[in-house]
Protein backbone atom coordinates (compact mmCIF):
# COMPACT_ATOMS: atom_id res chain seq x y z
CA UNK A 1 0.00 0.00 0.00
CA UNK A 2 1.26 3.54 -0.91
CA UNK A 3 0.75 7.05 0.80
CA UNK A 4 -2.70 6.73 0.81
CA UNK A 5 -2.47 4.78 4.36
CA UNK A 6 -4.01 7.78 6.21
CA UNK A 7 -4.62 8.63 9.85
CA UNK A 8 -7.69 7.10 8.96
CA UNK A 9 -5.96 4.18 10.96
CA UNK A 10 -6.13 6.46 13.92
CA UNK A 11 -5.95 4.51 15.65
CA UNK A 12 6.47 -13.84 21.40
CA UNK A 13 6.32 -14.34 18.53
CA UNK A 14 8.55 -16.21 16.11
CA UNK A 15 11.00 -14.32 13.65
CA UNK A 16 12.04 -14.56 10.23
CA UNK A 17 14.85 -16.91 10.43
CA UNK A 18 19.25 -17.20 11.78
CA UNK A 19 21.86 -14.87 11.54
CA UNK A 20 24.05 -17.24 10.10
CA UNK A 21 25.12 -17.25 6.59
CA UNK A 22 24.37 -20.67 5.80
CA UNK A 23 20.73 -20.58 7.38
CA UNK A 24 20.96 -23.85 9.37
CA UNK A 25 17.58 -26.17 9.76
CA UNK A 26 17.61 -26.00 13.81
CA UNK A 27 15.20 -28.76 15.66
CA UNK A 28 12.19 -28.09 18.30
CA UNK A 29 12.17 -29.94 20.81
CA UNK A 30 8.66 -30.54 20.44
CA UNK A 31 5.88 -29.37 17.97
CA UNK A 32 3.47 -26.60 19.63
CA UNK A 33 -0.11 -27.45 19.42
CA UNK A 34 -0.94 -23.68 19.24
CA UNK A 35 0.75 -20.41 18.12
CA UNK A 36 0.39 -16.97 19.09
CA UNK A 37 0.23 -13.92 16.78
CA UNK A 38 2.44 -12.01 15.36
CA UNK A 39 4.03 -14.96 14.06
CA UNK A 40 6.77 -12.77 12.75
CA UNK A 41 7.49 -9.96 14.78
CA UNK A 42 9.43 -8.33 12.48
CA UNK A 43 8.61 -5.46 10.25
CA UNK A 44 7.42 -7.44 6.84
CA UNK A 45 5.05 -5.37 5.33
CA UNK A 46 2.41 -5.91 2.38
CA UNK A 47 2.69 -9.55 2.32
CA UNK A 48 2.16 -12.25 -0.59
CA UNK A 49 1.74 -15.45 0.42
CA UNK A 50 1.04 -18.77 -1.40
CA UNK A 51 2.02 -22.20 -1.34
CA UNK A 52 3.93 -24.62 -3.41
CA UNK A 53 3.49 -28.32 -1.77
CA UNK A 54 4.87 -28.54 1.35
CA UNK A 55 6.42 -25.14 1.19
CA UNK A 56 4.97 -21.47 2.16
CA UNK A 57 6.11 -18.71 0.68
CA UNK A 58 5.81 -14.90 1.98
CA UNK A 59 7.04 -11.48 0.21
CA UNK A 60 7.59 -8.31 0.96
CA UNK A 61 7.78 -4.64 0.40
CA UNK A 62 11.16 -3.11 0.94
CA UNK A 63 11.34 0.27 -0.62
CA UNK A 64 14.82 1.73 -0.60
CA UNK A 65 16.31 -0.90 0.70
CA UNK A 66 18.69 -3.34 -1.26
CA UNK A 67 18.56 -6.13 -1.94
CA UNK A 68 14.60 -5.99 -2.17
CA UNK A 69 11.60 -8.34 -1.89
CA UNK A 70 12.20 -11.00 0.51
CA UNK A 71 11.63 -14.42 0.39
CA UNK A 72 10.77 -16.05 3.47
CA UNK A 73 10.02 -19.72 4.04
CA UNK A 74 7.98 -21.99 6.05
CA UNK A 75 6.43 -25.40 6.94
CA UNK A 76 3.67 -24.40 9.38
CA UNK A 77 2.81 -20.59 8.55
CA UNK A 78 4.12 -19.38 11.72
CA UNK A 79 7.66 -20.11 12.02
CA UNK A 80 9.65 -18.30 8.92
CA UNK A 81 13.35 -18.02 7.82
CA UNK A 82 14.64 -15.60 4.77
CA UNK A 83 15.78 -17.81 2.00
CA UNK A 84 15.97 -15.04 -0.76
CA UNK A 85 15.67 -11.75 -2.69
CA UNK A 86 13.80 -11.33 -5.44
CA UNK A 87 15.19 -8.16 -6.84
CA UNK A 88 19.19 -8.60 -6.01
CA UNK A 89 19.62 -5.18 -7.27
CA UNK A 90 17.11 -2.38 -7.42
CA UNK A 91 17.07 -1.43 -11.13
CA UNK A 92 15.02 1.66 -10.95
CA UNK A 93 17.36 4.00 -11.44
CA UNK A 94 20.28 6.26 -9.92
CA UNK A 95 18.68 7.42 -7.02
CA UNK A 96 18.53 3.83 -5.94
CA UNK A 97 22.17 3.93 -6.06
CA UNK A 98 22.47 6.48 -3.26
CA UNK A 99 25.60 8.12 -5.49
CA UNK A 100 24.53 11.81 -5.99
CA UNK A 101 20.97 11.45 -8.00
CA UNK A 102 18.79 12.14 -4.96
CA UNK A 103 17.62 8.99 -3.01
CA UNK A 104 14.89 6.55 -3.12
CA UNK A 105 13.65 7.13 0.79
CA UNK A 106 10.10 5.18 0.86
CA UNK A 107 10.33 5.15 -2.74
CA UNK A 108 10.99 1.67 -4.54
CA UNK A 109 9.08 -1.66 -3.84
CA UNK A 110 5.67 -1.41 -2.30
CA UNK A 111 2.75 -4.12 -2.17
CA UNK A 112 4.38 -6.11 -5.26
CA UNK A 113 3.48 -10.08 -5.85
CA UNK A 114 5.44 -12.90 -6.01
CA UNK A 115 3.71 -16.57 -7.44
CA UNK A 116 5.50 -19.96 -8.81
CA UNK A 117 4.28 -21.23 -12.48
CA UNK A 118 4.56 -25.33 -12.26
CA UNK A 119 4.19 -25.90 -16.01
CA UNK A 120 7.55 -23.85 -16.77
CA UNK A 121 8.71 -24.57 -13.14
CA UNK A 122 9.63 -20.35 -12.80
CA UNK A 123 8.80 -18.09 -9.99
CA UNK A 124 7.91 -14.50 -11.25
CA UNK A 125 7.85 -11.29 -9.11
CA UNK A 126 5.90 -8.00 -10.26
CA UNK A 127 5.76 -4.86 -9.02
CA UNK A 128 5.00 -1.43 -10.43
CA UNK A 129 7.51 1.12 -9.21
CA UNK A 130 7.73 5.33 -9.37
CA UNK A 131 8.52 5.13 -12.79
CA UNK A 132 4.91 3.88 -13.62
CA UNK A 133 6.46 0.34 -14.98
CA UNK A 134 5.92 -2.35 -13.81
CA UNK A 135 9.11 -4.12 -13.25
CA UNK A 136 9.65 -8.39 -13.69
CA UNK A 137 12.29 -10.57 -11.98
CA UNK A 138 11.87 -14.37 -12.57
CA UNK A 139 14.13 -17.47 -10.67
CA UNK A 140 13.48 -20.90 -11.78
CA UNK A 141 12.61 -23.26 -9.11
CA UNK A 142 14.66 -26.12 -9.73
CA UNK A 143 12.49 -28.49 -9.85
CA UNK A 144 10.10 -27.25 -7.08
CA UNK A 145 6.32 -28.89 -7.96
CA UNK A 146 8.36 -32.10 -7.70
CA UNK A 147 10.56 -31.48 -4.48
CA UNK A 148 7.24 -30.56 -2.72
CA UNK A 149 8.36 -26.70 -3.16
CA UNK A 150 11.71 -26.79 -1.81
CA UNK A 151 14.39 -24.84 -4.23
CA UNK A 152 17.74 -25.30 -3.49
CA UNK A 153 19.08 -22.71 -5.62
CA UNK A 154 17.59 -18.82 -6.31
CA UNK A 155 18.67 -17.00 -9.04
CA UNK A 156 17.23 -13.93 -10.32
CA UNK A 157 17.04 -12.54 -13.78
CA UNK A 158 15.39 -9.19 -14.53
CA UNK A 159 13.83 -8.90 -18.07
CA UNK A 160 12.13 -5.81 -19.60
CA UNK A 161 9.76 -3.41 -17.68
CA UNK A 162 6.13 -3.15 -18.32
CA UNK A 163 5.23 0.02 -19.27
CA UNK A 164 1.66 0.04 -17.11
CA UNK A 165 1.97 0.50 -13.45
CA UNK A 166 0.22 -2.77 -11.77
CA UNK A 167 -0.15 -0.70 -8.70
CA UNK A 168 -0.54 -2.75 -5.57
CA UNK A 169 -0.61 -5.84 -7.54
CA UNK A 170 -1.05 -9.57 -7.46
CA UNK A 171 -0.60 -12.02 -9.75
CA UNK A 172 -2.56 -15.19 -10.10
CA UNK A 173 -1.63 -18.36 -12.34
CA UNK A 174 -4.68 -19.82 -13.64
CA UNK A 175 -4.95 -23.54 -13.66
CA UNK A 176 -6.27 -23.92 -17.12
CA UNK A 177 -4.39 -25.72 -19.76
CA UNK A 178 -2.26 -23.00 -20.39
CA UNK A 179 -1.59 -21.86 -16.93
CA UNK A 180 -2.65 -18.13 -17.95
CA UNK A 181 -1.40 -15.53 -16.09
CA UNK A 182 -3.57 -12.31 -14.71
CA UNK A 183 -2.41 -9.21 -12.46
CA UNK A 184 -5.06 -7.97 -10.50
CA UNK A 185 -4.21 -4.29 -9.83
CA UNK A 186 -5.03 -0.45 -9.02
CA UNK A 187 -6.60 2.37 -6.70
CA UNK A 188 -9.60 3.02 -6.15
CA UNK A 189 -11.03 0.88 -8.96
CA UNK A 190 -9.68 -2.22 -9.64
CA UNK A 191 -8.14 -3.84 -12.74
CA UNK A 192 -7.04 -7.47 -14.23
CA UNK A 193 -4.09 -7.56 -16.98
CA UNK A 194 -4.12 -10.56 -18.51
CA UNK A 195 -0.16 -11.51 -19.82
CA UNK A 196 1.76 -13.43 -22.58
CA UNK A 197 2.53 -17.25 -22.48
CA UNK A 198 5.79 -16.24 -21.12
CA UNK A 199 4.28 -13.93 -18.58
CA UNK A 200 6.70 -11.03 -19.69
CA UNK A 201 4.05 -8.99 -21.11
CA UNK A 202 0.81 -7.54 -21.35
CA UNK A 203 -1.99 -9.23 -23.66
CA UNK A 204 -4.78 -6.61 -22.55
CA UNK A 205 -6.12 -4.80 -19.50
CA UNK A 206 -9.77 -4.02 -18.36
CA UNK A 207 -11.66 -2.63 -15.42
CA UNK A 208 -13.61 -5.27 -13.37
CA UNK A 209 -14.56 -3.45 -9.95
CA UNK A 210 -15.58 0.41 -9.54
CA UNK A 211 -15.11 1.27 -6.41
CA UNK A 212 -16.28 4.95 -4.37
CA UNK A 213 -13.83 4.13 -1.71
CA UNK A 214 -10.22 3.74 -1.54
CA UNK A 215 -8.82 0.10 -2.01
CA UNK A 216 -5.88 -1.18 -3.01
CA UNK A 217 -3.72 -4.59 -2.09
CA UNK A 218 -4.86 -6.86 -4.64
CA UNK A 219 -4.56 -10.47 -4.12
CA UNK A 220 -5.96 -12.57 -6.65
CA UNK A 221 -6.96 -16.09 -6.71
CA UNK A 222 -9.18 -18.91 -8.12
CA UNK A 223 -10.81 -21.89 -5.76
CA UNK A 224 -12.46 -24.57 -7.16
CA UNK A 225 -13.45 -22.28 -10.48
CA UNK A 226 -14.31 -18.74 -8.73
CA UNK A 227 -12.15 -16.05 -9.01
CA UNK A 228 -11.69 -13.52 -5.78
CA UNK A 229 -9.58 -10.20 -5.41
CA UNK A 230 -8.93 -9.62 -2.24
CA UNK A 231 -8.30 -5.85 -1.42
CA UNK A 232 -7.69 -3.34 1.29
CA UNK A 233 -9.81 -0.55 2.67
CA UNK A 234 -6.33 0.98 4.27
CA UNK A 235 -6.62 0.95 7.18
CA UNK A 236 -8.55 -0.88 8.77
CA UNK A 237 -10.43 -3.69 6.75
CA UNK A 238 -9.90 -6.38 3.87
CA UNK A 239 -12.48 -6.73 1.08
CA UNK A 240 -13.36 -9.74 -1.00
CA UNK A 241 -14.30 -9.47 -4.28
CA UNK A 242 -15.96 -12.41 -5.99
CA UNK A 243 -16.73 -13.54 -9.86
CA UNK A 244 -18.07 -16.71 -11.04
CA UNK A 245 -17.97 -15.53 -14.85
CA UNK A 246 -14.45 -15.21 -15.39
CA UNK A 247 -11.09 -13.72 -14.12
CA UNK A 248 -12.45 -10.28 -15.42
CA UNK A 249 -16.01 -10.35 -13.74
CA UNK A 250 -18.27 -8.95 -12.96
CA UNK A 251 -17.49 -8.98 -9.26
CA UNK A 252 -19.67 -8.80 -6.71
CA UNK A 253 -17.97 -7.36 -2.59
CA UNK A 254 -18.35 -8.22 0.41
CA UNK A 255 -15.80 -7.48 3.68
CA UNK A 256 -14.01 -9.99 5.07
CA UNK A 257 -12.95 -7.67 8.32
CA UNK A 258 -13.30 -4.56 9.04
CA UNK A 259 -11.89 -2.54 12.59
CA UNK A 260 -11.60 -5.91 13.58
CA UNK A 261 -9.89 -6.09 17.77
CA UNK A 262 -6.48 -7.32 18.84
CA UNK A 263 -4.36 -9.02 19.24
CA UNK A 264 -1.91 -6.57 20.27
CA UNK A 265 -2.77 -3.58 22.06
CA UNK A 266 -1.62 0.07 20.56
CA UNK A 267 -1.62 -1.33 17.39
CA UNK A 268 -3.28 -0.69 14.17
CA UNK A 269 -6.05 -3.10 12.78
CA UNK A 270 -5.33 -6.05 11.02
CA UNK A 271 -5.34 -5.92 7.56
CA UNK A 272 -3.95 -5.88 3.91
CA UNK A 273 -2.90 -9.49 3.01
CA UNK A 274 -3.63 -12.58 1.37
CA UNK A 275 -4.94 -16.12 1.72
CA UNK A 276 -3.54 -19.72 1.38
CA UNK A 277 -4.57 -23.16 2.13
CA UNK A 278 -2.49 -25.86 3.82
CA UNK A 279 -1.69 -29.01 1.93
CA UNK A 280 -4.80 -30.55 3.97
CA UNK A 281 -7.15 -27.79 2.60
CA UNK A 282 -7.37 -25.82 5.49
CA UNK A 283 -7.60 -22.07 4.49
CA UNK A 284 -6.08 -18.90 6.58
CA UNK A 285 -5.79 -15.40 6.00
CA UNK A 286 -2.25 -13.73 6.78
CA UNK A 287 -2.56 -9.68 7.08
CA UNK A 288 -0.17 -7.57 9.12
CA UNK A 289 -1.00 -4.65 12.02
CA UNK A 290 0.19 -1.06 11.92
CA UNK A 291 2.57 -1.86 15.09
CA UNK A 292 4.68 1.40 14.87
CA UNK A 293 7.90 1.80 15.68
CA UNK A 294 7.99 -1.92 14.83
CA UNK A 295 7.15 -1.24 11.52
CA UNK A 296 4.21 -3.54 10.37
CA UNK A 297 4.52 -7.45 11.34
CA UNK A 298 1.59 -9.92 10.15
CA UNK A 299 -0.39 -11.86 12.21
CA UNK A 300 -2.85 -15.14 11.20
CA UNK A 301 -5.80 -16.72 11.66
CA UNK A 302 -7.59 -19.79 10.35
CA UNK A 303 -11.52 -19.48 7.40
CA UNK A 304 -14.20 -21.43 7.25
CA UNK A 305 -15.81 -21.24 3.76
CA UNK A 306 -19.90 -20.07 3.35
CA UNK A 307 -22.28 -22.43 1.44
CA UNK A 308 -22.31 -19.63 -1.58
CA UNK A 309 -18.40 -19.45 -1.50
CA UNK A 310 -17.59 -16.83 0.61
CA UNK A 311 -14.38 -16.74 3.28
CA UNK A 312 -15.26 -16.00 6.39
CA UNK A 313 -12.22 -14.85 9.81
CA UNK A 314 -12.72 -17.49 12.05
CA UNK A 315 -12.35 -14.60 15.05
CA UNK A 316 -11.76 -15.31 19.07
CA UNK A 317 -14.67 -15.07 21.69
CA UNK A 318 -14.76 -11.65 21.74
CA UNK A 319 -15.43 -11.18 18.14
CA UNK A 320 -11.72 -9.85 17.24
CA UNK A 321 -8.44 -11.33 15.64
CA UNK A 322 -7.02 -14.31 18.09
CA UNK A 323 -3.89 -14.06 20.10
CA UNK A 324 -3.58 -17.56 19.38
CA UNK A 325 -4.79 -20.66 16.93
CA UNK A 326 -4.07 -24.12 16.47
CA UNK A 327 -0.70 -24.51 14.39
CA UNK A 328 -2.02 -24.81 11.02
CA UNK A 329 0.71 -28.05 10.07
CA UNK A 330 2.06 -30.36 12.15
CA UNK A 331 5.11 -31.67 10.28
CA UNK A 332 8.73 -32.17 11.49
CA UNK A 333 9.90 -30.11 8.89
CA UNK A 334 11.44 -27.02 10.70
CA UNK A 335 13.45 -23.54 9.73
CA UNK A 336 15.68 -21.65 11.85
CA UNK A 337 14.42 -19.16 14.75
CA UNK A 338 16.90 -16.43 16.31
CA UNK A 339 14.66 -17.02 19.35
CA UNK A 340 17.61 -16.82 22.36
CA UNK A 341 20.60 -15.74 21.20
CA UNK A 342 21.65 -16.07 17.50
CA UNK A 343 24.51 -14.98 15.86
CA UNK A 344 26.40 -13.88 12.47
CA UNK A 345 30.19 -13.94 12.20
CA UNK A 346 29.51 -12.91 8.66
CA UNK A 347 31.31 -16.56 7.16
CA UNK A 348 30.98 -17.61 3.46
CA UNK A 349 31.29 -15.82 0.22
CA UNK A 350 27.76 -13.79 0.75
CA UNK A 351 25.76 -12.17 3.33
CA UNK A 352 23.01 -13.50 4.86
CA UNK A 353 19.09 -12.89 3.43
CA UNK A 354 18.26 -11.30 6.61
CA UNK A 355 20.60 -8.11 6.01
CA UNK A 356 19.33 -5.41 3.35
CA UNK A 357 21.62 -2.24 2.85
CA UNK A 358 19.89 1.16 2.58
CA UNK A 359 20.57 1.52 -1.01
CA UNK A 360 21.98 -0.40 -3.47
CA UNK A 361 25.75 -0.88 -1.92
CA UNK A 362 28.74 0.11 -3.25
CA UNK A 363 30.19 -3.22 -4.31
CA UNK A 364 33.71 -2.69 -4.51
CA UNK A 365 33.97 -0.96 -0.60
CA UNK A 366 32.98 -3.98 0.80
CA UNK A 367 34.04 -7.80 1.40
CA UNK A 368 33.89 -10.74 3.48
CA UNK A 369 37.19 -12.01 4.61
CA UNK A 370 37.57 -15.51 6.45
CA UNK A 371 38.67 -14.62 10.01
CA UNK A 372 38.14 -10.80 10.00
CA UNK A 373 34.22 -10.86 9.21
CA UNK A 374 32.41 -7.74 6.82
CA UNK A 375 35.23 -5.43 5.85
CA UNK A 376 33.31 -1.75 5.02
CA UNK A 377 35.69 0.27 3.48
CA UNK A 378 34.50 4.25 3.51
CA UNK A 379 32.47 4.65 0.60
CA UNK A 380 31.49 8.18 0.37
CA UNK A 381 32.64 11.42 1.77
CA UNK A 382 29.60 13.43 3.58
CA UNK A 383 28.71 14.55 6.83
CA UNK A 384 25.68 13.25 6.42
CA UNK A 385 24.81 9.34 7.58
CA UNK A 386 21.49 8.93 4.91
CA UNK A 387 23.53 10.15 2.34
CA UNK A 388 26.29 7.58 2.97
CA UNK A 389 26.11 4.31 0.51
CA UNK A 390 27.17 0.83 2.10
CA UNK A 391 24.96 1.40 5.61
CA UNK A 392 23.29 -2.61 6.05
CA UNK A 393 20.48 -3.06 8.23
CA UNK A 394 18.39 -5.73 10.09
CA UNK A 395 14.99 -5.57 10.91
CA UNK A 396 14.52 -5.53 14.66
CA UNK A 397 12.92 -8.74 16.63
CA UNK A 398 10.20 -7.64 18.98
CA UNK A 399 8.87 -6.88 21.36
CA UNK A 400 12.06 -5.49 23.32
CA UNK A 401 15.19 -6.72 22.18
CA UNK A 402 18.99 -5.96 21.77
CA UNK A 403 21.28 -5.50 18.99
CA UNK A 404 25.24 -5.81 19.48
CA UNK A 405 27.72 -5.45 16.83
CA UNK A 406 31.80 -6.47 17.28
CA UNK A 407 33.91 -3.89 14.80
CA UNK A 408 37.18 -3.59 14.39
CA UNK A 409 38.07 0.09 14.51
CA UNK A 410 42.14 -0.43 14.15
CA UNK A 411 42.28 0.80 10.66
CA UNK A 412 40.01 4.10 10.87
CA UNK A 413 40.69 6.99 8.73
CA UNK A 414 40.99 10.87 9.88
CA UNK A 415 37.14 12.05 10.12
CA UNK A 416 35.81 8.67 9.73
CA UNK A 417 32.47 7.94 11.00
CA UNK A 418 31.75 4.12 11.97
CA UNK A 419 29.16 2.61 14.57
CA UNK A 420 25.49 1.07 15.45
CA UNK A 421 22.75 3.04 14.26
CA UNK A 422 18.99 2.51 14.64
CA UNK A 423 17.90 3.52 11.65
CA UNK A 424 14.66 5.12 10.30
CA UNK A 425 13.95 8.94 9.21
CA UNK A 426 14.51 10.00 12.97
CA UNK A 427 17.76 8.07 13.84
CA UNK A 428 20.43 7.57 16.47
CA UNK A 429 23.85 5.94 17.12
CA UNK A 430 26.46 4.88 19.12
CA UNK A 431 30.25 4.52 17.88
CA UNK A 432 33.19 5.81 17.14
CA UNK A 433 34.65 9.75 15.79
CA UNK A 434 38.22 9.24 14.71
CA UNK A 435 39.35 12.87 14.36
CA UNK A 436 43.15 13.42 13.87
CA UNK A 437 44.78 10.50 15.80
CA UNK A 438 42.12 10.48 18.66
CA UNK A 439 39.18 7.47 18.55
CA UNK A 440 36.40 8.76 20.95
CA UNK A 441 33.15 6.61 21.46
CA UNK A 442 30.18 8.68 21.22
CA UNK A 443 26.36 8.58 20.97
CA UNK A 444 24.69 10.44 18.66
CA UNK A 445 21.23 11.35 18.16
CA UNK A 446 18.60 14.03 16.57
CA UNK A 447 19.37 12.79 12.64
CA UNK A 448 16.27 13.25 10.91
CA UNK A 449 14.90 13.62 7.87
CA UNK A 450 11.94 15.90 6.39
CA UNK A 451 8.55 13.88 6.15
CA UNK A 452 7.46 13.71 2.70
CA UNK A 453 10.88 15.12 0.99
CA UNK A 454 13.22 12.40 2.94
CA UNK A 455 15.95 14.86 2.72
CA UNK A 456 18.04 15.29 5.59
CA UNK A 457 17.07 18.47 7.65
CA UNK A 458 19.39 17.32 10.71
CA UNK A 459 22.85 15.65 10.72
CA UNK A 460 22.90 14.54 13.87
CA UNK A 461 24.44 15.85 17.58
CA UNK A 462 26.93 14.78 20.18
CA UNK A 463 25.18 13.52 22.70
CA UNK A 464 27.57 12.04 24.83
CA UNK A 465 31.30 11.19 24.74
CA UNK A 466 32.83 8.16 26.38
CA UNK A 467 36.73 7.00 26.58
CA UNK A 468 39.28 7.63 23.67
CA UNK A 469 39.71 4.06 21.84
CA UNK A 470 43.18 2.91 20.55
CA UNK A 471 41.98 0.39 18.39
CA UNK A 472 41.27 -3.24 18.52
CA UNK A 473 37.65 -4.40 18.87
CA UNK A 474 34.57 -2.55 20.68
CA UNK A 475 31.44 -3.84 20.93
CA UNK A 476 28.22 -1.45 20.40
CA UNK A 477 24.80 -2.22 21.80
CA UNK A 478 21.66 -0.71 21.09
CA UNK A 479 18.24 -2.26 23.10
CA UNK A 480 15.15 -1.41 21.64
CA UNK A 481 11.83 -1.59 23.36
CA UNK A 482 9.81 -1.60 19.77
CA UNK A 483 6.58 -2.86 21.76
CA UNK A 484 3.56 -0.88 19.33
CA UNK A 485 2.65 2.60 20.20
CA UNK A 486 0.86 3.49 17.69
CA UNK A 487 -1.04 6.42 17.54
CA UNK A 488 -0.26 7.09 20.88
CA UNK A 489 1.87 10.67 21.87
CA UNK A 490 3.96 8.31 24.01
CA UNK A 491 7.37 7.38 22.62
CA UNK A 492 9.08 3.78 23.25
CA UNK A 493 12.62 4.13 23.82
CA UNK A 494 16.09 2.81 22.63
CA UNK A 495 19.40 2.66 25.04
CA UNK A 496 22.96 2.58 23.90
CA UNK A 497 26.12 1.09 25.37
CA UNK A 498 29.58 -0.11 24.34
CA UNK A 499 32.41 -2.83 25.54
CA UNK A 500 35.82 -3.03 25.59
CA UNK A 501 35.57 -6.39 26.25
CA UNK A 502 32.43 -8.01 25.14
CA UNK A 503 31.56 -8.91 28.83
CA UNK A 504 31.02 -5.53 30.94
CA UNK A 505 28.64 -3.24 28.76
CA UNK A 506 28.89 0.81 29.78
CA UNK A 507 25.67 3.12 29.42
CA UNK A 508 26.24 5.91 27.24
CA UNK A 509 24.15 8.83 26.49
CA UNK A 510 20.21 9.53 27.14
CA UNK A 511 17.90 7.10 25.93
CA UNK A 512 16.45 7.73 22.61
CA UNK A 513 12.72 8.16 21.69
CA UNK A 514 11.52 6.67 18.43
CA UNK A 515 8.89 8.04 16.50
CA UNK A 516 5.74 6.15 16.15
CA UNK A 517 4.87 8.02 12.60
CA UNK A 518 3.51 5.60 9.66
CA UNK A 519 4.58 8.09 6.68
CA UNK A 520 8.11 6.49 6.59
CA UNK A 521 6.30 3.26 6.37
CA UNK A 522 9.32 1.32 7.49
CA UNK A 523 9.99 0.31 10.88
CA UNK A 524 12.72 0.79 12.86
CA UNK A 525 15.59 -1.31 11.94
CA UNK A 526 19.56 -1.92 13.76
CA UNK A 527 22.42 -1.11 11.06
CA UNK A 528 26.11 -0.50 10.71
CA UNK A 529 27.81 1.79 9.01
CA UNK A 530 31.14 3.42 7.89
CA UNK A 531 31.46 6.77 6.30
CA UNK A 532 33.92 9.18 5.98
CA UNK A 533 33.83 13.02 5.99
CA UNK A 534 37.33 14.14 4.96
CA UNK A 535 38.67 11.29 2.67
CA UNK A 536 38.50 8.05 1.53
CA UNK A 537 40.66 5.43 2.42
CA UNK A 538 39.49 4.20 6.23
CA UNK A 539 37.86 0.66 6.77
CA UNK A 540 35.86 -1.62 9.43
CA UNK A 541 36.45 -4.89 10.12
CA UNK A 542 32.43 -5.95 11.43
CA UNK A 543 33.13 -8.97 13.17
CA UNK A 544 29.94 -10.11 14.43
CA UNK A 545 26.34 -8.82 15.00
CA UNK A 546 24.13 -10.72 17.49
CA UNK A 547 20.58 -10.27 18.75
CA UNK A 548 18.05 -11.55 21.51
CA UNK A 549 15.30 -10.79 23.40
CA UNK A 550 14.76 -9.21 26.78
Amino acid sequence: MRGLHTLSAMLLARSVGTLATENPVSPRAAAAATFNNPVIWEDHPDLDVFRVGDVFYYSSSTFAYSPGAPVLRSYDLVNWEAVSHSVPELNFGAKYNLNGSGSGYVKGIWASSLRYRPSTDTFHWMGCVESGKTYIWTAPGNGAAQKRGEVSEWTWTNHPPINTCYYDCGILVDDDKDETMYVAYGNPNIRVAQLSKDGLTQVKTQQVYTSSETIEGSRMYKINGTYYILVTRPAYAEYVLKSTSGPFGPYTMKTLVSRINGPLANAGFSHQGGIVNTPDNKWYYVAFMDSYPSGRIPVVAPLTWTADGWPQLVADGSGGWGKSYPIPVQTNKTVASPIGVSTDEFKGTQLSHEWEWNHNPDKTKFRLVEGSGLVLQTADVTTDLFAARNTLTHRIIGPKSTGTFRIDVSKMGDGDRAGMVLFRDRSAYIGVHKDGSTSTVVTVNALTMSEGSWTTTAKGTVAAKGPTVSGGDIWLRIQADITPAFGMTQERTATFSYSTDGKTFTALGPAFAMTNSWTYFTGYRYGVFNFATKALGGEVAVRSFSMQLV
